[in-house]
């Protein structure tokens, strides 16, 4: 059979997560990752240094790496004191590269080599890319780190986004997308990770192009602020307007719900609504809906009062891989559900 060739668009822990699952199959894995990200260590080498973002990059190395698991731990380590406080080995390794290199992408090629990553990791763009937020009152916010930090945007809510200023798309990231057999869109923070993809022009052009089987992987909870309440359709419908037309083919969704004193953490800190919902399961619709045992059995213990809620509903990388392979080596979709379950 011949070697589906996959690629995921996101960033974050959502694209770590995915890809930690997909690279223990024979596929052809090609990640483009979001530059937005402009908060914590990442936002300081950007500002002092120059450099494009590593912090999404790297998590999607990490996931993607075959090297040891020292190696991994290094990457990830994050440095405490004084000057370096906050600031991961894997940040600066990747803006030492850029430097050294000349430019981020070669620099990235070079860190996949070291990590004996399989596959490749794609920065959407060579640009500075920088997010702007508009607000429900009409108050602008400038840069992604606001969507984590700014209690006014969780107070009235996103009414839109967009870049600051146009950028071009990384050329390797298109020909992926139109080479693709599968386009992945998700799972991960939907205005941080997901849509500064698709604001690239040339991307979203390339991906309503694309022959590709497109699977959007539904994500299990929301933001307060930002996706308050949103249901499955609901975010299918909006991540369409960006990409410009009905392309998604397939969505993944978890069926199975998390503990009830989790969700009752999620609803603390989110508001109701905070765990998403597939509303209407009974309407006929032109994407197929594949919902399956997708959360993680590693969620926390339910005393712990430490524990970041974000970390306590989550998918699991081995159960969503295994839908995406389902999908992925059935040419018509028929009895997925069934097969799946």
């Amino acid at each position: 059979m011949k070697r589906k060739n996959i690629v995921t668009i996101g960033g974050g822990t959502g694209s770590f997560m995915l890809l930690s699952g997909l690279k223990n199959y024979p596929v052809n894995i090609s990640a483009i990752v979001s530059m937005a990200d402009d908060g914590g260590s990442t936002g300081v080498l950007r500002d002092e240094l120059g450099v494009l973002p590593p912090g999404d990059v790297r998590q999607c190395l990490i996931a993607l790496s075959n090297s040891s698991d020292i190696m991994r731990q290094l990457m990830s380590y994050r440095f405490g004191g004084n000057r370096l406080k906050g600031h991961s080995f894997g940040n600066l390794l990747l803006s030492a590269l850029e430097k050294i290199k000349g430019n981020f992408v070669d620099g990235v090629e070079e860190a996949a080599k070291i990590l004996q990553v399989k596959g490749e990791v794609i920065p959407v763009t060579e640009d500075q890319m920088r997010l702007v937020i508009k607000l429900k009152n009409g108050r602008m916010l400038k840069g992604e780190a606001h969507l984590d930090h700014s209690k006014e945007m969780r107070r009235v809510g996103v009414a839109d986004i967009y870049l600051e200023s146009k950028v071009g798309a990384n050329r390797r990231a298109v020909g992926r997308i139109k080479k693709a057999d599968l386009i992945i869109i998700g799972p991960g923070d939907y205005y941080g990770s997901t849509l500064p993809n698709l604001l690239v022009k040339e991307i979203s052009d390339a991906v309503r192009k694309s022959r590709a089987k497109v699977i959007y992987v539904c994500n299990l909870t929301n933001k307060k602020g930002q996706t308050d309440g949103f249901s499955l359709e609901r975010y299918i419908s909006e991540i369409e307007k960006f990409i410009g037309c009905d392309r998604i083919n397939f969505v993944v969704f978890n069926g199975k719900k998390p503990r009830r004193d989790f969700i009752k953490r999620y609803e603390s800190q989110e508001g109701k609504g905070a765990v998403v919902e597939f509303k209407d399961r009974k309407r006929s619709r032109r994407y197929r809906v594949i919902v399956a045992d997708l959360l993680s059995s590693i969620q926390g213990e339910r005393k712990d009062t430490s524990v970041n809620v974000h970390t306590l509903i989550r998918h699991d990388s081995d159960k969503l891989a295994r839908v995406i392979m389902t999908i992925a080596e059935w040419e018509d979709g028929r009895s997925l559900i069934r097969e799946i379950l």
